[in-house]
């Protein structure tokens, strides 16, 4: 069962309107007939939030799962520095502690073969999207340095390729990914 919290004005007005419910609104009737019949409505949900943009990471199927989380953090981690716009505001918990900002919209992961990866890649650079790379040679490195190297190393069309990451218009970035399916 999901519970609602209500805050604020709403729910003093709520609490009235629970108060002053006439004998016809059994206090068992759902929430929307009781306040209806107190001459309360509540406040209207707000509307859906439908970005222009997405961010989708795509991994190669025959991935461990260890390995998709590590690809995964790596990929989105290159977004934030190169694409500002995707970050969000910082949170902050009721006791004023603090949090980092995180992407403000979703992140979509699909899941695809070699060449499914090698296609979007290649749709990724035709259109100059944002990306990020992870390539298997990565795994056996382990600094930033080494890992930049292991990719420069390597001419693009012979990139093994084992996650990319693409921010962009929605369409763009759908085209992309085409062929990929959701991860699960």
């Amino acid at each position: 069962m999901q519970t609602t919290y209500k805050t604020g004005a709403y729910a003093a007005r709520q609490s009235r309107s629970m108060s002053s419910e006439s004998s016809q609104t059994p206090e068992h009737a759902p929430e929307h007939a009781r306040e209806h019949a107190s001459g309360h409505t509540p406040d209207p949900a707000p509307a859906p939030v439908r970005f222009d943009t997405k961010i989708a990471v795509l991994l190669r199927e025959d991935l461990e799962p260890w390995q998709r989380l590590n690809v995964t953090a790596f990929l989105v981690s290159g977004l934030g520095p190169a694409v500002p716009e995707v970050v969000g505001e910082p949170y902050e918990d009721a006791d004023g502690v603090g949090y980092l900002p995180m992407f403000r919209q979703p992140v979509l992961v699909f899941e695809g073969t070699k060449e499914t990866l090698k296609a979007a890649h290649g749709k990724a650079l035709s259109r100059a999207l944002p990306r990020a790379l992870f390539t298997a040679d990565l795994f056996t490195t382990g600094n930033d340095r080494d890992n930049r190297a292991a990719v420069r190393a390597v001419p693009t069309a012979d990139l093994d390729l084992v996650g990319l990451a693409v921010y962009g218009p929605r369409n763009a970035v759908d085209k992309v990914v085409k062929g990929a399916r959701m991860h699960h």
